[in-house]
């Protein structure tokens, strides 16, 4: 559990229906995980080895799961391939089923760590059916900063070190400090149009289900505009 591993130590999609969820699912008093979801740039990544590290839990993203069911080719991965190929979302229930799959794995024991699932109210009912959630934690950043860390971040094309214009800039204008490869490169969408538009949809995607959460008691917001260790310290605190 949670509370056990802390003691011990001191992963788009959405539905507008109810997905189903295959009898003889693992109850959901049998374990117990954490939801942990936040806007782009707001650091998820960092804080989310960090949780993995205190309570032991795996991870779980839906991305890393579907691109794995379709690469081994499972019957779950070739109903996803489909709708992939055709450029239309996977839905819920095949999630659903992954998810199922993937917490009667040996690592799962005690629970997982959900890394941006659930999005939407019907998957956070269906996961309900699955696993108890103990613990939503949601790293909140503002607006205006996440543009400022995205769109100032640039790539090495050749060593693909990462750099940013105000937090880790190069020593030289203009040269990689690892490689001094002069390479260098900014994704086309990490602008501020199109960051302020990945927010909106997130906000607007994301609200619900956060107050959703909250009317259970298991919420928490994090202050992600601070220094790593202090946030890595809240969450671990409110996991405890």
């Amino acid at each position: 559990m949670v509370d056990g591993a802390m003691a011990t130590l001191r992963s788009s999609m959405a539905s507008p229906t109810k997905p189903t969820v295959k009898k003889g699912s693992r109850h959901a008093s049998s374990m117990e995980s954490i939801v942990l979801f936040g806007p782009p740039g707001a650091g998820k990544g960092t804080q989310a080895q960090r949780i993995m590290d205190s309570t032991g839990l795996p991870q779980v993203s839906t991305g890393d799961m579907l691109r794995a069911a379709v690469s081994a080719g499972t019957n779950t991965g070739i109903a996803a391939k489909k709708y992939m190929d055709a450029g239309k979302l996977v839905p819920d229930e095949i999630i659903i089923a992954l998810i199922e799959d993937r917490i009667l794995e040996e690592d799962a024991v005690n629970g997982v760590m959900f890394d941006g699932f659930p999005r939407t109210i019907p998957q956070a009912e269906a996961l309900s059916n699955i696993t108890k959630v103990s613990h939503v934690i949601a790293i909140e950043v503002p607006d205006d900063r996440i543009v400022d860390r995205i769109c100032g971040r640039f790539t090495c094309g050749k060593c693909s070190s990462v750099y940013h214009d105000t937090f880790n800039p190069t020593q030289t204008d203009g040269v990689c400090d690892k490689c001094d490869s002069t390479e260098l490169k900014r994704r086309a969408d990490d602008n501020a149009d199109t960051v302020m538009s990945r927010l909106g949809a997130y906000h607007e995607q994301t609200s619900p289900l956060a107050l959703w959460y909250e009317s259970k008691g298991i919420f928490h917001r994090i202050d992600g505009d601070r220094a790593i260790d202090e946030i890595t310290k809240d969450i671990l605190l409110s996991l405890n």
